[in-house]
């Protein structure tokens, strides 16, 4: 196998991977654990641009930033490109979460995009909630298939 489809592999599992790390942390950790830390993200809108939610953002971005480092100390090793798929994950979380669902920046405001639908009705479902129980919808790019189907309604129309 070629070393550069190696290294994409490696790029795009680790992208993929994030989901679940995703997933786990956001169920486990900011619902559990660091809910001190989460829990101004779930409540209404209260005019502020900055959230303590937000440390989440340089908590997750040091296991990217080690990955970078140790490969390229080791000369573009598969830790490099760990770290790359890492830091992908990151920037389509901010895109997604920040830009896109919270518009925090007001673009992609419009979209008939059946999944793009489906992944803000389920990140609304997960908002639903303003306390750290009774949670769903704890990833960022997987979305239930009921929302899917919600969204196909909607689109047709």
């Amino acid at each position: 196998m070629e070393p550069w489809i190696f290294n994409l592999l490696i790029v795009l599992a680790s992208f993929f991977m994030m989901e679940c790390v995703a997933w786990l942390a956001h169920k486990y950790i900011m619902h559990g654990l660091l809910w001190s830390l989460h829990h101004d993200h779930h409540k209404r809108d209260d005019g502020n641009f900055f959230e303590k939610n937000d440390f989440f953002f340089l908590i997750f971005a040091i296991p990217g930033i080690i990955c970078l480092f140790v490969g390229l100390s080791q000369g573009y090793s598969y830790p490099f490109w760990i770290g790359i798929g890492i830091t992908l994950y990151g920037l389509a979380y901010f895109l997604v979460h920040d830009i896109f669902i919270h518009q925090r920046f007001k673009m992609f405001r419009n979209s008939n995009s059946i999944y793009l639908l489906a992944l803000r009705r389920a990140h609304k479902s997960h908002h639903k909630h303003l306390d750290k129980h009774d949670g769903e919808c704890f990833g960022m790019l997987w979305v239930p298939i009921k929302y899917l189907k919600e969204a196909k309604k909607t689109v047709r129309q």
